[in-house]
């Protein structure tokens, strides 16, 4: 095989410095299944690798990208075929393993996911982690017994990626949703998604008291922080909050009492380390019940490969609503 481009981290004198290097399938991590890369997309943990803001690289260097879709190229692993699209979210993608940001990847078998039918590479990665996540955390609610009939579901975070997909999918699902916004300017944006209601995160009565009056059947949070621990607060008996962001705050103070008094259930969502059996599942439900009716409004911004190093900064400040795929091959 040709030498092909790839966007690597390297840590150098202490600095990380990401660059397009040019690589052959020796330079990557081992796996069975060899994915000539179409598009990959662009998450806020992504934005913190490549630009040293997060520490989220376990070794150097790696290729970037925890997503990818493409097409099977060829492969030891007796599940997958030559020309099979196929998709990968997390699974230590740009953490412990090369990344989605390379015109092929070397990926390890069980990793590997076949397209949901109807689907295509460049559909499931206007998804990608964040639509697997906004997904994730809805079936692991509905698990637990959360139903439209029970109450309104509340998304903090909500013009983020998994956020807006999460409101689209609850929606679709026939769930009353309210978001939790900081942008005034998202409110038709969001309204569009699905919601019903827009909370301004700043005029919000966080509450001080261990339960405050209840407010929610069940909640998707992405920041963390003071608000979760007013969800916990306010949601209602029995009711779920899926953990999945700490774009706010890691921290979480909070007391008991809603989980022995109320019975809330704090789900915590890791998309990265789910197993193969659950993400099969998951996907599947992504191309049926969960299958986002506004996907072309939520992602709306397809960027070139060389494209990719200047859209980072825009992350970090918050200024992205939604999401951005980027164009591989």
């Amino acid at each position: 095989m040709n030498p092909f481009r790839a966007f690597r981290i390297h840590e150098i004198d202490g600095r990380i410095v990401a660059r397009f290097d040019t690589l052959t399938l020796d330079d990557l991590g081992p796996g069975e299944v060899v994915v000539r890369v179409q598009y990959s997309d662009i998450n806020y943990k992504d934005a913190l690798a490549a630009t040293g803001a997060g520490r989220i690289l376990r070794k150097y260097p790696l290729v970037g990208g925890i997503d990818l879709a493409g097409v099977v190229e060829g492969s030891s692993d007796p599940r997958y075929t030559a020309g099979q699209p196929v998709l990968v979210t997390g699974c230590g993608l740009s953490e412990s393993h090369d990344g989605g940001y390379a015109e092929y990847a070397r990926l390890k078998g069980d990793w590997v996911i076949p397209l949901p039918p109807g689907m295509s590479t460049m559909d499931v990665m206007k998804l990608g982690t964040a639509g697997f996540t906004a997904a994730l955390a809805i079936h692991r609610m509905e698990h637990n017994g959360q139903t439209p009939a029970k109450g309104p579901v509340v998304v903090t975070g909500a013009t983020g990626g998994v956020g807006s997909i999460a409101i689209n999918m609850l929606a679709g699902r026939g769930y009353e949703v309210v978001a939790v916004s900081g942008k005034p300017g998202a409110d038709d944006y969001l309204r569009e998604l699905g919601a019903s209601r827009i909370l301004r995160r700043q005029e919000i009565d966080l509450g001080s008291r261990p339960m405050e009056r209840i407010l929610w059947a069940g909640a998707i949070d992405n920041v963390g922080g003071e608000l979760l621990t007013w969800l916990t607060r306010t949601v209602d008996l029995w009711g779920n909050i899926a953990s999945i962001g700490l774009a706010g705050s890691p921290d979480l103070h909070t007391t008991v009492m809603p989980f022995i008094l109320r019975g809330v259930n704090l789900l915590g969502i890791n998309s990265s380390a789910t197993l193969r059996d659950t993400r099969l599942v998951v996907w599947e439900r992504i191309g049926t019940d969960l299958r986002p009716s506004k996907l072309d409004r939520i992602c709306t911004r397809v960027v070139a490969f060389d494209e990719l190093p200047a859209q980072f900064d825009d992350y970090l400040k918050g200024r992205v609503t939604g999401r951005t795929v980027v164009k591989i091959a």
